[in-house]
């Protein structure tokens, strides 16, 4: 396992490498966010950036998406996969955004988890990203990297995620864990990964 020394180093040359850890899926209000990322499983976030736009032209408000048509949301939203299921859960945490939290995204993990189709990744994506808060996304990429690096040996996310919040300073948690996503697509993907040009090389354990 890794050092305290070892993560703080990791910490600033992924900074170094990734200065802006921008989260990928394109979003211009709260529960858009939280609507895309809920496209995102299973699914690329270049393809949801491509079905969002069309998505919230149609429906451009949360009673919209509220009243949507099931039928025609599916229609829009078939290219993330799942779609009957993305949908019916789309319209019905609208419906409960809009009665129950006055049309605001709440800015608690407890109520964000009350959510239709909302779990600890979009909780936690949104409580980083919109409201600030210390946060660790555990995504695909980072549960593979976390164990790859040594940071982790379980592929539990929620005991990555615990882990990580007791690795991590609190307020470099959100970025670290946007940053192993680019690192994961840019530099060390599932296979072939390419160590030779990695910034954190000679902290990884490289466990394959």
């Amino acid at each position: 396992m890794l050092s305290d020394a070892d993560i703080n180093e990791m910490i600033v040359l992924l900074k170094e490498c990734y200065p802006e850890p921008i989260c990928e899926l394109d979003y211009n209000k709260d529960y858009e966010l939280l609507f895309a990322a809920r496209l995102a499983a299973q699914c690329t976030d270049a393809r949801v950036n491509m079905v969002t736009p069309v998505l919230f032209a149609k429906y451009p408000s949360l009673e919209a998406l509220a009243h949507a048509d099931v039928g025609e949301l599916e229609s829009i939203v078939h290219p993330c996969g799942f779609f009957r299921t993305k949908a019916r859960e789309i319209i019905a945490a609208s419906n409960m955004l809009l009665s129950e939290f006055g049309g605001n995204v709440p800015d608690t993990m407890e109520e964000l988890l009350r959510l239709p189709g909302v779990g600890r990744k979009t909780a936690n994506l949104m409580l980083g990203d919109i409201f600030n808060k210390p946060a660790v996304v555990v995504d695909t990429h980072c549960i593979r990297l976390t164990n790859r690096i040594g940071l982790v040996k379980t592929k539990d996310p929620l005991k990555i995620e615990t882990a990580l919040r007791k690795a991590l300073p609190p307020e470099q948690s959100n970025d670290f864990c946007h940053r192993l996503v680019l690192h994961g697509r840019a530099v060390c993907p599932a296979r072939n990964p390419t160590c030779s040009i990695c910034c954190i090389a000679s902290i990884c354990k490289k466990i394959l």
